[in-house]
Order: C-alpha cells, then structure tokens, then sequence
C-alpha cells in the first residue's frame, strides 16, 4: 500500500481509503466487519463514513454505517490503527429526518459530533468534514451556479469556529470539506488565516474518468494552498466498471435499484465509458481498476475512496493500487476526455 502525507497535519493516508456507505442498506454489519479486516489487512487506513449513511438516505436506516464501524472498532480493538473520517450533514429536505433538515450552524454541529462519536464508540474523530455546503450551490451533478434569492445560509466563520471549540475539546483533530466549491474553498482558507480558526486540510469531492470539473480550478488550489483531495465515486456508481453498457441493469445493483441514482446517466457518458472500457480491454487491464489506477495517479489525491458491495470488488478495487497505466494509455484516457468532457459533472 502507498501512503501519502496531508500537509498542515500528521496525517498520514493510505492511497486506497475504505468507503463506507452501502453498510446497513445493500451490505450487513456482518459484511461491514468483513470488509474492514480485509482493508486493514491490506494497508489501508483511512476509514470514511457519514452521519447519514447508508445511502440513500431515509430515517430508518439513518446512522446505521456508523453504528457498524462502531462495534468492529469495540470487537477488534483496532481504533488506534484507523484514521477515521465523518461528516455532518449541510441542510437539504432529503435529510429532514436528521435534525430537521442539517445545518452547519453551531447546534447541528454540536449535535452531529456528540451522536458521531457515541455510534463509532470512540473519543475523537482524525478528520471532520462538511459533508455538503450550508449555501446555495450546484450539488450532486448539478452544473451551474444560480444567486440565490434570500441568502440564509450560515456564515462559514460561524462554522469554522464550532470547529475550533470542538477541537480545543479533543473531539476531532482535523477538519475538511467536501462537495465545495473553488470560492468555498478559498474562503474557508482566508477566514482560518485571518481569524486564527481550523484549516480545511481536505476536499472530499467527486472526482473520476466521466466528471474531471475538480481538474479545472480547485486542482490549483490543492497545489498551492497544500489541500488534497479525497476522491468519491471513483468509479461513477460503477458505471465505469462497463457492467451497465448497452442498457444492461444487474439485479441488485444500486443504479438498478434506485431511480434516485441517475448522476451518471447524463448525455454522451455512455458513449465514453464505452471508450474508456475499450481502452482498458486493448490494454489487457480490467475496466474498474484502470479508471481507479487513474485517480490514484494523480498528484493532488491524498486517497481514492472506493466502494463495495461484495468482496470480490473490493479485492480488485484495493489492487489497483499496484497498477501503473502505460503512458499510451494515458493518452488515450485524455484524447476520449477531450471528446467527451465531463458529461456527468
């Protein structure tokens, strides 16, 4: 496994990180466990879960992820060996039955930290990231920016600064955000220098071979600001594993499941995909783990969190770590890129 180093912090991340957030809906808490001794087996050390999951999101199966992380850390003991990772909910009506709806206020926050930390049976959590902007922004697929009408989000120096207490309290140790945006970004970094408050070390964004938009202005700001990027749905929902192509839906899969996840059905994705797939079958290399091998080759990714429902993917997505893309493969990725670029951002 290879590690790299997150400035501004002791932190220390495996490349591969485990995802969290099909435990308690498609995977048991006996699947959960099985997964996490295999991740620890093989190196990786960062753990990422949500006060939300599983996903999708609904009351009854609401914190249920982090209740299975909890009782393997009480089984195995294995806390001191996990650089864990969570996230408070920013506000939305998808997730009314948490809180009445989220916020990045000092309450919901609060709130979020103190049940986190009794689910996952810890102290303290290594990294506590906002899971989703307390303003209005184009989320989840969406592409464009639109002011909004009446501004009532919660200023982000309010935020930065429950933060700030709940670090002086030993509660979490590191902070970062995810699904930002590049001005988000930036002002969180001004206010913490200004105002002496916690530094946003990580974005947890979306980052894979169909949405690439992470590439066009925060990729700069990791690079001179020292912020690196945890990269979710690597793999698109799966669809770049190519198992979806020509309309083929596998039984129990989450695209085939749920309606809600149609983030990467948007116009020529298929039509790249298929590309991608091809590029990795000339090459001899398995569709998934190319489009992973990608990520885990670029500078500003501190760790490609993948995902897995059974065993057997998460053994070929952990591998992908020892998988170096020949360059001519690396320029076929770019020149589909640039005929197809970011369909599903």
């Amino acid at each position: 496994m290879e590690y790299r180093e997150i400035p501004h912090t002791d932190l220390r991340v495996s490349l591969i990180g485990l995802g969290t957030m099909t435990w308690g809906e498609q995977n048991t808490e006996q699947e959960g466990h099985e997964q996490m001794d295999y991740a620890l087996d093989q190196g990786v050390n960062l753990f990422d879960v949500a006060e939300m999951y599983p996903v999708p999101p609904m009351a009854e199966t609401c914190h249920e992820t982090e209740r299975i992380i909890g009782t393997w850390f009480k089984k195995t003991g294995n806390r001191d060996k996990v650089i864990l990772a969570t996230k408070v909910v920013g506000p939305g009506p998808h997730v009314n039955h948490i809180r009445n709806g989220g916020g990045l206020d000092r309450k919901n926050i609060e709130a979020a930290v103190e049940g986190s930390l009794q689910r996952l049976q810890t102290d303290y959590i290594d990294l506590y990231q906002l899971h989703w902007p307390d303003r209005q922004v184009p989320l989840f697929g969406g592409r464009d920016y639109s002011p909004p009408k009446n501004d009532e989000s919660i200023p982000l120096e309010e935020t930065l600064e429950v933060l700030a207490d709940l670090q002086k309290a030993g509660k979490i140790r590191h902070v970062g955000t995810s699904n930002e945006t590049a001005w988000g970004t930036m002002k969180y970094l001004q206010l913490a220098e200004a105002k002496g408050l916690p530094r946003m070390v990580t974005i947890q964004n979306s980052y894979n071979l169909i949405n690439r938009c992470f590439d066009n202005s925060i990729s700069e700001i990791c690079h001179y600001e020292g912020v690196r990027l945890l990269a979710y749905s690597p793999l698109a929902f799966g669809k770049l594993s190519g198992k979806y192509l020509n309309g083929v839906m596998p039984e129990g899969a989450r695209v085939t499941k749920w309606e809600r996840f149609a983030r990467y059905n948007g116009p020529n994705s298929d039509a790249a995909i298929a590309e991608y797939v091809q590029i990795a079958k000339d090459a001899g290399i398995d569709p998934a783990q190319m489009a992973l091998a990608w990520i885990n080759s670029r500078e500003h990714v501190a760790s490609n969190l993948i995902g897995a429902t059974t065993m057997e993917q998460l053994k070929s997505n952990i591998e992908s770590v020892n998988l170096t893309l020949p360059g001519e493969v690396r320029k076929a990725i770019d020149t589909v890129h640039h005929r197809f670029p970011n369909p599903c951002p």
